[in-house]
């Protein structure tokens, strides 16, 4: 690729589509089902290796589902779970050599906010309370719905850029770090801006990931106290 965040676009089936962020996209999702695999082949009860460590990120989600939708909502542990664990290993992947990340695309981001923050919550919303879920778009007075249609478009616009922008500064930042002197130079701010954008990549999963469940909780928990 010549330039980071540059997307080969090819044509198929009348369509233009983004050919390397859909590679990448799917070398993410082979990557996250492979560690389901890792994680589950072998259960234990005191769980040891990838076990452990799924089943610390899944109680994290639950406890937090549970403050903020109630014990209703832990149907939904293995959506932000496996959210949030494709996230991390998504805004990692362009750490390594000849690779991108997926979410240093704008299309990848936004198709995501697009999906948690409008069809997944309002789904929810639907299923639990049928198609009157909607009047709250008319609540308190009916020309408020001007202010929830621009806060549905906010949302996942929000957090669309918020990720963008962080995953694809930090790979920039590489790039300049990399061609500011030559390779034993520069190897040191190299080692530590990749233990950074590392520790970046699972602080941005973790903040879209809240930000999702977030928006997604007040719908989730109508029917809870109706």
């Amino acid at each position: 690729m010549e330039k980071i965040g540059h997307r080969e676009v090819v044509e198929f089936a009348g369509y233009l589509i983004n050919e390397e962020t859909l590679i990448m996209n799917y070398i993410t999702m082979a990557i996250v089902i492979l560690i389901a695999i890792l994680a589950s082949r072998n259960l234990k009860e005191v769980p040891t290796g990838w076990q452990n460590a799924i089943e610390a990120i899944a109680e994290l989600w639950e406890d937090k589902i549970n403050t903020m939708i109630g014990p209703t909502g832990r149907s939904l542990t293995h959506i932000f779970l496996t959210l949030f664990v494709y996230l991390v290993i998504a805004n990692w992947l362009g750490l390594f050599p000849a690779m991108e990340s997926p979410t240093n695309d704008l299309n990848t981001t936004l198709g995501l906010a697009i999906t948690m923050s409008m069809l997944i919550h309002h789904g929810i919303g639907v299923a639990r309370n049928g198609i009157g879920y909607f009047k709250h778009f008319l609540e308190p007075f009916a020309p408020f719905i001007l202010i929830h249609l621009i806060e549905e478009l906010a949302r996942p616009a929000s957090l669309a850029f918020r990720l963008f922008g962080n995953i694809l500064a930090g790979e920039v930042l590489i790039i300049i770090i990399l061609n500011l002197a030559p390779w034993y130079a520069n190897w040191a701010p190299h080692v530590v801006w990749v233990i950074f954008s590392l520790a970046v990549g699972i602080i941005q999963a973790y903040i879209f990931t809240t930000l999702s469940l977030v928006y997604i909780a007040p719908a989730a928990q109508e029917h809870h106290h109706e």
